[in-house]
C-alpha cells in the first residue's frame, strides 16, 4: 500500500519526538525530567472549567457554525480591541481547533504549488512542513543570534522573488523568547506592502512577555499593515487550555472566508464546549492569566543564571514565551560529542534530562528547554546538566 508524497514528505516533529523517548525511559521505570513539552503546567482556571461544565448541562453540544460561534467571535473581537486597539468584524474572525489548525487552513488558503513563505531562523518546528502540505516552498532567513535570533528588512528584502507569498512572524518567538520592536516591525512592514507579501503574525505567546518587555503586533501599526496581516492567536498558552484546542485567525475577509469554507470540509466545528469555555477565557477575569505569567518570569529570572553558568552554555534572556534557547556548541565539544544532536541524546540517556535540539527549529548549535515546569524540577535539570557537562568534560 502506497502512501501520498506529501506524507512521505513530512518530518517528524522534534518535540514530540522527545518527548517520546522521555516517556519511554519513564515507563522503563527512570527517573526523567522532561523540558521539551510546549505546554504550561498550570491546570486550566477553574471558573472555565465550570464554563464548559454548565455549558454541556445547557445542552450546548451540538454543531456550531464552521467558523465559530457568534458569541465567540465577538469575544475575541472585544478581546483584540481591548488588548491591540484593533478592530474587526464577525466576517474578519474564524475560531479553529487551535491555532496550529488556523496555521494550516491559512496556508490551505493563500498557497498554490511553488508559492514562497519566507519563514525566519530559528522557526517553529510545523512551520516548514504546513507550508510544504500546502504545495508551497519554504524559503528560510537566518535571525542571526548577535541580531537576537531576528531578520532585518534587508536580509527579507533579499529573500523575495516572483514566487514569494506570504512571511510569518512570531512573536514572541518559540523557541527563542525574542520579541520584535515596534521600530523592526515597521520597517519589516514596508517591504512586505512594497511587495505585496502577506504577514503571517503568530501571537500565541503574546501574554507571556515578562521583565517590562511588550508584545506589539504588526498589524497595530497603520491601517495598510492590518490589512496585510492575519493574526494567528488562541488560548493554549495564555490561559492554559492547549487540551481544549482553540484557536483563531483575523483579517482579511476575503481569505477568512475561504478559510472558513476549507474548515466546513474538514473539522467542521470547533468543539462547541471548548467554544464556551473561551467565551469565559476571555470575557471574565484575566487574574489567573496574571498569576500564571508571574511564575513564568520568577522562573526564567532564577533559572537563566543557573543555565549560563553550566559550562559552554551561553543564552540570550528570552523575553516572551517560555523557553530558553541556549547555545551549546562550546558544550558539544566540551564533552566529546560529534553533534548537538548527539550531545542531547547523551543528556537523555546519561542525566536523564529531555531537552530539545535545536535542528528541529533550524538551529543545529542550540537546543530548547521548556521552563513550564516547577521550580523544583527546573533546578534539578539544571543541576543534572552541569554535572553531565562536568562529568563528561573530566573524561575527555
Amino acid at each position: 500500500m502506497r502512501l501520498s508524497k506529501r506524507v512521505n514528505a513530512l518530518l517528524p516533529s522534534a518535540t514530540l519526538e522527545i518527548s517520546a523517548k522521555a516517556k519511554a525511559l519513564k515507563e522503563q521505570g527512570h527517573d526523567v525530567i522532561g523540558l521539551g513539552a510546549g505546554e504550561p503546567d498550570f491546570n486550566t482556571p477553574e471558573h472555565i472549567i465550570e464554563a464548559a461544565y454548565e455549558a454541556m448541562k445547557a445542552g450546548y453540544t451540538k454543531y456550531t457554525p464552521s467558523g465559530g460561534l457568534l458569541l465567540l467571535k465577538e469575544a475575541i473581537i472585544d478581546k483584540t480591541k481591548r488588548d491591540q486597539q484593533l478592530e474587526y468584524k464577525p466576517t474578519e474572525v474564524i475560531v479553529c481547533s487551535g491555532a496550529k489548525h488556523a496555521l494550516y487552513v491559512l496556508f490551505q488558503a493563500i498557497l498554490d504549488e511553488g508559492d514562497e513563505v519566507i519563514i525566519p531562523t530559528p522557526y517553529w518546528v510545523s512551520y516548514p512542513e504546513q507550508v510544504r502540505l500546502a504545495d508551497g516552498n519554504p524559503v528560510f532567513v537566518q535571525g542571526l543570534e548577535e541580531h537576537s535570533f531576528k531578520i532585518t528588512a534587508e536580509q527579507l528584502e533579499r529573500a523575495i522573488t516572483p514566487r514569494t507569498k506570504a512571511i510569518i512572524i512570531n512573536s514572541p518567538s518559540n523557541p527563542t523568547g525574542m520579541i520584535y520592536t515596534k521600530e523592526e516591525l515597521m520597517v519589516i512592514g514596508e517591504v512586505c506592502l512594497k511587495h505585496d507579501i502577506i504577514i503571517v503574525s503568530d501571537e500565541i505567546y503574546e501574554k507571556l512577555v515578562y521583565n517590562g518587555n511588550k508584545h506589539i503586533s504588526i498589524a497595530q501599526l497603520s491601517p495598510e499593515l492590518k490589512e496585510q496581516t492575519i493574526i494567528v492567536n488562541g488560548v493554549s498558552k495564555s490561559h492554559s487550555m492547549t487540551g481544549w484546542r482553540i484557536g483563531y485567525a483575523l483579517g482579511n475577509e476575503r481569505i477568512i472566508k475561504a478559510m472558513t469554507n476549507l474548515a466546513s470540509h474538514s473539522t467542521s466545528n470547533p468543539t462547541s464546549i471548548a467554544q464556551y469555555a473561551t467565551l469565559a477565557a476571555y470575557n471574565d477575569s484575566q487574574d489567573e492569566v496574571e498569576r500564571m505569567r508571574q511564575a513564568f518570569e520568577k522562573r526564567l529570572n532564577i533559572i537563566y543564571d543557573k543555565l549560563i553558568a553550566i559550562p559552554g552554555f551561553t543564552c540570550i534572556k528570552p523575553q516572551g514565551a517560555f523557553y530558553f534557547f541556549p547555545n551549546v556548541t562550546e558544550a558539544t565539544k566540551l564533552t566529546g560529542y560529534e553533534s548537538v544532536d548527539d550531545f542531547v541524546k547523551g543528556l537523555l540517556e546519561e542525566a536523564k534530562v529531555a531537552v530539545v535540539p535545536g535542528t528541529g527549529f533550524g538551529a543545529e548549535n542550540n537546543i530548547r528547554l521548556s521552563y513550564a515546569t516547577s521550580l523544583d524540577t527546573l533546578e534539578e535539570a539544571i543541576v543534572r546538566i552541569k554535572r553531565f557537562v562536568e562529568s563528561n568534560s573530566n573524561e575527555n
